[in-house]
C-alpha cells in the first residue's frame, strides 16, 4: 500500500516501509494500532491548524519542521522549512498519509486487563464528574436550558406524551444480550418486572396476550426499587488503546425502552425542524454538512468524548418536566444502578450508558439544546423562532457528532463543557479545511475517507469472521483505487480459500468485486441463472422454542408488519448465532 500510494503521489516510501517494519518488530502490534494512529491524528490536527506544531508527532524524528516518517508525502502537503500548509496541498498525499497511519486504528482486538481496568475506573470517575457538573449549574443555566428545550421539543413531546397516555406503547425486544442473560425467544418468557414500570406499564397489559391469562400473574416477580437488577457494565473492542464501555440492560427495561424509542423517532420525522436537526436514522446529512464545511469553512464538526456517560439524568428531567406521562415512562424504564467490574454496584447520576435504547436520542436532544444555549449566549439575546429557522440544517446532532456554524463554535464548546460534556479536541475541526463527521472525512471538499482493517488476518479457513472481514477490506480497497494492494491481498486470500470467484457486490459469495462485472461458471438447470462456486457465510440460529407458551402469541401481536414473518422457524430458533462458519457451494454471482 505504501508503494502504491508513493507511485500515485510521485514520491518514494522505501524508508517509510523500513521504519514500519523495524518499529513494529521492536514495539509490537501497538506501533500499528496506537502509535501510527496518533501520527494520523496529529496530521489531521495540523491540517486544521494550517501548520505543524512542534508539540505534535512526538514519537517520530524530525527534519526541519516536519517528521522524517512519510516525509515524501508530507512535503507535498506542508512546507518543510516553515511547517505551514501549502497553498495547494496534494489531495492524494493527504489521503495516503491518512490511509497509511490510521488503517489499523480500529482493529477489533481485546485490550489488556490493565487497560480494561483503567477504562472501568474512568467510567466510575465519570459518575463523579456528572455530579460535579449538576452542582455547578445555576438557576440561570437551568432556565435557559428549559426555555430552549421547550422551543425545540414541546410539540413532539406533547404528541408522544398523549400517545402513551391514551394508547400506551408497542414494546419490543432488541437483538442484543441483556443483564439477565435472556436471548432470543427466551425474552418472551420473562418473569421479572419492576414496581416502577408497573405504575406506568402494568405487566398484565405488556407481558400477556390478554387479560384471560390472569391466572399466570402470580408467576411474575415485581421488584421494588431496592431489588432491581443493575445494568451490567462490560468492555467491548474499540481500539487496542482503550475498550468501549457499554452496559447491558435488564430485559424488562430494554423491552419498554424500545417502545418509547419508536414513538420518539416518529416524532423526529414528523417535526419540520427536528427532522433537519437531530436524527437517529441517517448519518448522511451530517456527512454532507461536513463536506460543505470543508469546502467553504462555514460549518464546524465537533466530537465528544464519553458522550453518553456524561449526559446527566437531571438534564433529561428538565427536558421532560412539562410532560408528565412521558417523563414517568422514561424514568420508569431507566436503570438506576450499574454493576461495574472491580467497583461493585454504584448508583448512576448519568441518564444511561450505551446499551440503553433511549441513550442515543436523549443524548442528541440534550446536546442540541446545549448547543443552542451557547449560540444564544453569543447573540446576547433570547433565541426566537426566526433564529431557529435560520439555523435549520446548520446545527445538526447525530449522537455525539455535532455540526454548528463556525462563528458560534467557541461559545458552543464553552456551553457543552459547562453542561458536563467533554469536547474531543483531536477530533473536532473548525479552523482549516479539514472536517470529520459520522465516519466521513473531507478536505477542501474532497472525500479523504479511508478503509480500515477491522480484524486480524485469518490463519486458516475456520476463522470465518476474519476471512469475511478481510474479503470486505479487499473489496473496499478495490473501489478506493488500491488495485496493486488488492492483487497482493488476492494472493493471500487464495491461500486460504480454494474458490475465490469474481462476483458483484450484491452476491452473498465471498469473492472479488470488479468494475468489469461478475463471472459465470455454469447455469442453474432449474432457475436458468448463472452460478459460481464459492464460500458463503453460514450460521445456525440457536434453538429457543416458544411453542406451547403464551409468549408466542405476544410475539405475534408485537409484529410491526401486517404480513406474517417469512421465517417459518422463528418460534423454534431465535437470537444471534453463537458461531459463524463459511460453507462451499454453488451460488449466484449477483
Amino acid at each position: 500500500m505504501a508503494n502504491e500510494s508513493a507511485i500515485r503521489c510521485c514520491t518514494s516510501a522505501t524508508k517509510d516501509f523500513k521504519t514500519v517494519l523495524f518499529r513494529s518488530e521492536h514495539e509490537g502490534l501497538s506501533f500499528l494500532t496506537i502509535t501510527l494512529p496518533e501520527f494520523g491524528k496529529d496530521f489531521q490536527k495540523s491540517l486544521d491548524q494550517g501548520q505543524v506544531d512542534r508539540r505534535l508527532f512526538s514519537s517520530f524524528k524530525r527534519k526541519g519542521e516536519l517528521p522524517r516518517f512519510l516525509g515524501g508525502f508530507l512535503d507535498r502537503v506542508f512546507d518543510r522549512a516553515s511547517g505551514r500548509l501549502l497553498d495547494e496541498p496534494c489531495i492524494d498525499s493527504i489521503l495516503a498519509i491518512r490511509q497509511l497511519s490510521l488503517m489499523f486504528g480500529k482493529i477489533e482486538i481485546p485490550c489488556s486487563d490493565a487497560r480494561v481496568s483503567r477504562a472501568m475506573r474512568a467510567y466510575v470517575q465519570c459518575e463523579q464528574d456528572v455530579r460535579v457538573s449538576d452542582r455547578r449549574l445555576s438557576p440561570v443555566d437551568s432556565e435557559a436550558f428549559c426555555r430552549i428545550s421547550d422551543m425545540l421539543f414541546r410539540r413532539m413531546f406533547t404528541q408522544v406524551d398523549r400517545k402513551i397516555y391514551y394508547e400506551g406503547i408497542l414494546p419490543k425486544h432488541g437483538p442484543g444480550s441483556t443483564a439477565d442473560n435472556l436471548v432470543g425467544n427466551r425474552k418472551y418468557r420473562q418473569t421479572t418486572w419492576t414496581a416502577r414500570l408497573e405504575k406506568v406499564f402494568p405487566f398484565g397489559e405488556y407481558l400477556f396476550p390478554s387479560h384471560s391469562y390472569n391466572y399466570l400473574y402470580d408467576e411474575i416477580d415485581v421488584l421494588e426499587p431496592g431489588q432491581e437488577q443493575p445494568v451490567k457494565v462490560i468492555p467491548v473492542p474499540k481500539t487496542l488503546k482503550t475498550p468501549r464501555i457499554i452496559a447491558k440492560e435488564p430485559t424488562c427495561m430494554q423491552y419498554v425502552q424500545q417502545g418509547i424509542l419508536e414513538l420518539i423517532n416518529e416524532g423526529f420525522i414528523q417535526d419540520d425542524f427536528l427532522r433537519d436537526s437531530v436524527s437517529s436514522h441517517s448519518q448522511t446529512p451530517n456527512q454532507r454538512a461536513a463536506e460543505r464545511g470543508s469546502l467553504d469553512g462555514s460549518l464546524a464538526t465537533l466530537d465528544l468524548s464519553e458522550a453518553s456517560d456524561r449526559v446527566s439524568n437531571q438534564l433529561v428531567r428538565l427536558l421532560l418536566r412539562n410532560h408528565g406521562t412521558l417523563s414517568a415512562a422514561v424514568d420508569a424504564s431507566r436503570s438506576r444502578k450499574a454493576d461495574v467490574p472491580g467497583h461493585g454496584v454504584i448508583r448512576l447520576a448519568k441518564f444511561a450508558s450505551m446499551g440503553s435504547a433511549l441513550c442515543f436520542p436523549f443524548e442528541a436532544m440534550v446536546f442540541l439544546t446545549v448547543c443552542l444555549v451557547g449560540i444564544e449566549q453569543q447573540l446576547n439575546r433570547p433565541l426566537s423562532p426566526r433564529d431557529l429557522h435560520d439555523l435549520k440544517g446548520r446545527v445538526r446532532v447525530y449522537g455525539d457528532d455535532i455540526i454548528v456554524p463556525v462563528e458560534y463554535v467557541h461559545s458552543v464548546v464553552s456551553s457543552l463543557e459547562h453542561f458536563g460534556a467533554k469536547v474531543n479536541v483531536n477530533k473536532s475541526f473548525w479552523t482549516g479545511r479539514f472536517r470529520e463527521s459520522c465516519g466521513k472525512e473531507f478536505f477542501a471538499g474532497h472525500d479523504v475517507s479511508i478503509v480500515k482493517v477491522r480484524q486480524e488476518f485469518p490463519a486458516r479457513r475456520t476463522n470465518a469472521t476474519q476471512i469475511t472481514s478481510l474479503v470486505s477490506f479487499r473489496n473496499q480497497l478495490y473501489f478506493a483505487g488500491y488495485w496493486a494492494t488488492c492483487r497482493w491481498l488476492d494472493s493471500e486470500i487464495t491461500r486460504i480459500l480454494k474458490y475465490y470467484p469474481v462476483v458483484s457486490p450484491e452476491s452473498p459469495v465471498l469473492g472479488r468485486h470488479s468494475f468489469l462485472g461478475y463471472e459465470s461458471q455454469r447455469m442453474c438447470a432449474r432457475l436458468h441463472r448463472p452460478l459460481v462456486k464459492g464460500y458463503v457465510g453460514s450460521s445456525v440460529i440457536p434453538k429457543n422454542s416458544l411453542l406451547d407458551h403464551h409468549g408466542a402469541l405476544v410475539k405475534h401481536f408485537l409484529n410491526r408488519s401486517e404480513s406474517p414473518t417469512e421465517d417459518k422457524e422463528h418460534l423454534v430458533r431465535s437470537g444471534r448465532p453463537r458461531v459463524v462458519n463459511i460453507k462451499l457451494g454453488w451460488f449466484p454471482p449477483y
